[in-house]
């Protein structure tokens, strides 16, 4: 039921977390540290051995029974019913929970592209809940709001015996029956339905909606679309039937919810996390979710006559038995007529004051230079982007690379410039 009782947590990324035997509910506005049951504690474990085998990493031990968490946002519920929802880290003040929410539902509608509401009062107030209630009402909106506009049918194809005609005839499966069977016809016909790929997707997310929302408003409405749907079957392929959901004018109001639908149904992993275990899981890398929110926020302000690429991989740092090898993939390359311009993205808070370094580790330098050989032929300005805070609220004094000594030369700069997140 919905109102079955979860012990909640809130943090920031790289909070630390303490296995204890009687966890002790959380101080209000206390993002930095939290206890866990040691039940808790072991799910944990697990989910970051799967990260671990694909690449990733989910946090890091501290202590006995202690462990850190890494630059991972968003949501995990693990069977013992702990729900650990993980909010970004951008300021020194660490005590604004439904700011960083806030923060985190921004980035995450640019970078995923998905559809916002108007704020007024009601929407507000969703600041206040945790995250993946917050997808779970606006996947309810979309398809209560697609209902009633009409869900779209499809033609299937249905192949049975009855005792009438009705289609086509298989003739030649009829004559090769028995003429004890001559009173039954194998018929072939189609039928309107509303059993489709797209409205499979969507009866199976709210299906999951009604078994893990706690949100007393949520069940309700879950609930009341669920009898509106109640025909149509739950997908039993998932990744096959969103390779099979259809973009075109017919379908055109399924657009606003299929991210929603997306992310409820965790197509948007960064990883696979394996085990029996599906409960609430939301995870998002913050550079990535970073790098995508400063993508999405520029394509909105460049010109059209402005070309904006993303991960472009046509350089290779070597050659290697005739064969070019370690791609270089700058996040971002800007192109104006014959003008370039390299950006890329850290999530890492640098201070404009602790000059010479400001806390720029070697390898985004050395990363840099190497853009700038490849790409620009060291003839283009490059761009090192970071969130902006405190520390770091203007642009930082250019640098210049001491590759050519030449007077006549125009040195490229890297310009360290902050993000406004706000």
């Amino acid at each position: 039921m919905f109102n079955d009782f979860f012990y909640q947590v809130t943090v920031n990324e790289y909070a630390l977390l303490q296995a204890v035997d009687k966890p002790v509910p959380q101080r209000e506005n206390q993002l930095d540290y939290a206890e866990i049951s040691h039940s808790a504690f072991n799910h944990l474990c697990m989910l970051s051995e799967s990260f671990y085998k694909n690449g990733a990493r989910l946090f890091e031990i501290a202590g006995k029974r202690k462990l850190k968490l890494d630059n991972y946002v968003g949501v995990i519920e693990t069977p013992c019913k702990t729900r650990i929802e993980i909010l970004p880290k951008h300021t020194q003040k660490v005590d604004n929970a439904p700011a960083m929410r806030k923060l985190l539902i921004r980035m995450l509608e640019v970078s995923l592209h998905l559809p916002s509401r108007d704020a007024n009062k009601a929407s507000l107030s969703l600041f206040k809940q945790p995250l993946h209630e917050w997808i779970i009402n606006n996947f309810l909106k979309a398809l209560d709001s697609l209902i009633k506009l009409g869900l779209r049918l499809d033609y299937k194809s249905i192949e049975e015996e009855q005792r009438f005609l009705r289609g086509q005839l298989d003739f030649s499966f009829y004559i090769r029956q028995p003429s004890s069977r001559a009173h039954i016809f194998p018929i072939r016909h189609d039928i309107f339905s509303v059993d489709r790929p797209e409205n499979r997707l969507l009866r199976s997310a709210l299906e999951k909606i009604c078994k893990i929302t706690k949100d007393t408003s949520n069940w309700r409405l879950a609930q009341e679309l669920r009898m509106l749907t109640n025909e149509i079957n739950c997908s039993k392929n998932i990744d096959k039937d969103f390779k099979k959901w259809q973009s075109n004018r017919l379908l055109a109001s399924y657009e606003s919810i299929r991210p929603w639908c997306e992310l409820v149904l965790g197509q948007h992993m960064p990883v696979t996390i394996q085990g029996r275990w599906h409960g609430v899981s939301l995870l998002f890398p913050m550079e990535k979710l970073f790098e995508n929110y400063v993508v999405g926020c520029l394509k909105r302000q460049i010109k059209t006559d402005v070309l904006l690429q993303t991960q472009v991989s046509s350089k290779h740092f070597c050659t290697h038995l005739n064969e070019e090898v370690f791609k270089l993939k700058p996040d971002i390359q800007i192109t104006h007529n014959s003008c370039k311009v390299i950006l890329d993205t850290k999530w890492k808070k640098i201070n404009s004051k602790n000059a010479p370094r400001y806390g720029i580790i070697d390898s985004d330098l050395q990363q840099m230079f190497a853009y700038s050989h490849f790409y620009l032929e060291h003839k283009g300005d490059i761009l090192l982007i970071y969130p902006k805070w405190e520390g770091l609220t203007e642009a930082i004094a250019p640098f210049y690379f001491n590759y050519l000594k030449s007077e006549n030369h125009k040195k490229p700069a890297l310009w360290v410039v902050p993000f406004d997140l706000e």
